[in-house]
């Protein structure tokens, strides 16, 4: 009974720890006055003045613009990487493929940055390419380091798929290409939709990178949010958090619901597989 007690005050301290500083942020975000620290009333000026300033806006579009193109392109590769890794047993080189695809987990941001910058650097001296720093800097430095979290999250699943069900679909008729997308995607598809959601929102938060490889008129919202904050938190700031807090908040249960039905369903196809294999 103590150790339920106990592990009950560790959850709630935890979410308490995690959300308590959101919800003040939602608060103080419909504060009346330009001091965030001070309340001056309810008020929801500043959700006006957010949708008033294009500055904003356009960061905020170019944000789901990289993330969105990242995300998709940091996928795929992750998917490519993962078969390979996983599938590709006798594939020579397998070990430093996986090394090289998963150290951008254990690199620091900055070195990723500079790093990044030197070579973009490089290019543009020898081949002209890219010209300048961009939207397309930052969207391959966010592919970069974003392949890295996608081939985890893939490979797990891939490495836990059943391959008796692919070997029951190809004795069935089915060949090698069919299998995969007939068996193989459905089956870890949510693997999947949960890389790229990862992806969107670790391009979507990213600073440190961003700030070494992006130029004029590329700046994406975090950096702009960053830029602005050292002038002090505005209340503008705290409404534009909260609604990207709920706009991810609705994304975030619109997966988990996604995601569960297709559980669901691929359990359903698995029992059937095994059922006409045998």
């Amino acid at each position: 009974m103590k150790s339920l007690t106990f592990t009950r005050c560790m959850f709630w301290f935890g979410i308490l720890f995690l959300y308590l500083p959101m919800v003040v942020l939602i608060i103080y975000s419909f504060n009346a006055g330009r001091n965030v620290q001070v309340w001056a009333g309810f008020s929801t000026h500043w959700y006006a003045e957010v949708l008033r300033d294009r500055q904003l806006i356009a960061a905020l579009w170019r944000s789901l613009r990289v993330a969105f193109f990242s995300a998709t392109a940091a996928m795929l590769l992750g998917l490519l990487a993962s078969i390979a890794i996983i599938r590709m047993k006798r594939f020579r080189g397998r070990g430093l493929l996986s090394g090289m695809v998963t150290a951008p987990l254990v690199m620091p941001d900055v070195i990723i940055g500079v790093s990044l910058l030197m070579l973009f650097v490089s290019l543009q001296q020898a081949i002209g390419w890219p010209a300048g720093r961009g939207l397309n800097t930052v969207f391959i430095a966010h592919t970069t380091f974003c392949v890295a979290y996608s081939t985890v999250v893939i490979s797990s699943r891939l490495r836990e798929l059943d391959e008796s069900l692919e070997e029951a679909a190809q004795d069935l008729g089915a060949t090698p290409v069919a299998t995969f997308f007939l068996v193989t995607l459905p089956i870890i598809w949510p693997a999947l939709l949960s890389a790229w959601l990862l992806s969107f929102t670790l391009s979507l938060d990213d600073v440190v990178i961003a700030s070494f490889v992006t130029g004029p008129g590329a700046t994406t919202l975090p950096i702009e949010v960053f830029s602005s904050v050292r002038l002090g938190v505005s209340p503008k700031i705290n409404a534009l958090a909260t609604m990207i807090i709920l706009a991810v908040s609705l994304v975030a249960f619109t997966s988990w619901y996604v995601t569960r039905r297709i559980d669901i369903r691929n359990r359903r196809l698995q029992v059937q597989y095994l059922k006409e294999a045998e």
